[in-house]
């Protein structure tokens, strides 16, 4: 019987990329007999029906109007499935809040406020380089759209305007811990930016270069209208600085 890549076969069955599909695979979100399919370049028949699973996900907040859920690393929000309609991104490698309207009244709303910066955008990040004042970065930024995006500060005319504003919660030897506010939303801003000061995050092995455990940036509030979602401070950004004393109420 003719054989091909599983990823391949995964991409005609859900007309997905063939990068998608690998990504599910990876992410282990891929069943075949019951069984979690572990390699993406394996050969399977041609034939062969997968079955795909949910990504863990927990919902914070919602209403007639507004679902809210944290968003964990590693997963794109392309694959969180639900039937209404996103209303904000992350990266794959970013967690926390994503929103997602449930009515066409609300959406047509919500998107006059992202466009209009009105939506409150708050982030941890935990950066390699000591940072003892307040700072605003407001350097224009270019996406270049491709296989994987990529963003550089520009002054080009096809660059954006972009607002980033920064403030030190915690110093730990040479890293510190970073709330971060942003109006604008472009691709890979506050990773663009962080980096274009010497502030690189842990992590962002794409921009900084720096290994570390995760991407070590959370959207840890969002407030749109009359709504303020907040979600924790996750647990694996503990492995990598030492949070005790910390008190985060304020930004609360």
């Amino acid at each position: 019987m003719k054989q091909e890549k599983a990823y391949k076969l995964l991409a005609l069955q859900e007309k997905i990329s063939n990068s998608a599909a690998k990504e599910l695979i990876d992410l282990g979100l891929v069943l075949h007999g019951g069984k979690r399919l572990e390699i993406a370049r394996g050969l399977m028949p041609v034939n062969t029906i997968f079955k795909i699973t949910k990504p863990k996900t927990d919902i914070i907040f919602e209403d007639e109007n507004l679902l809210a859920i944290n968003k964990p690393i590693g997963v794109s929000v392309e694959f969180i499935k639900t039937q209404h309609i996103l209303l904000n991104r992350l990266d794959k490698d970013t967690s926390g809040i994503v929103l997602y309207a449930k009515n066409d009244e609300f959406l047509k709303a919500a998107k006059n406020e992202y466009k209009n910066e009105k939506v409150g955008k708050i982030y941890l990040a935990i950066v390699n380089k000591i940072i003892s004042e307040p700072i605003v970065i407001d350097e224009p930024i270019l996406t270049i759209k491709g296989k994987s995006a990529f963003s550089k500060i520009s002054y080009s005319e096809n660059a954006k305007r972009a607002y980033t504003s920064i403030e030190p919660l915690k110093i730990e030897g040479k890293k510190t811990l970073l709330k971060v506010q942003i109006s604008t939303g472009r691709t890979h801003q506050i990773r663009v930016h962080l980096n274009s000061i010497g502030a690189g995050i842990l992590g962002d092995v794409k921009y900084s270069k720096i290994v570390s455990s995760r991407l070590m940036l959370h959207c840890v509030r969002t407030k749109i209208f009359d709504y303020d979602i907040k979600t924790p401070m996750p647990n694996d950004f503990h492995r990598d600085f030492d949070m005790s004393g910390l008190n985060l109420d304020f930004i609360f």
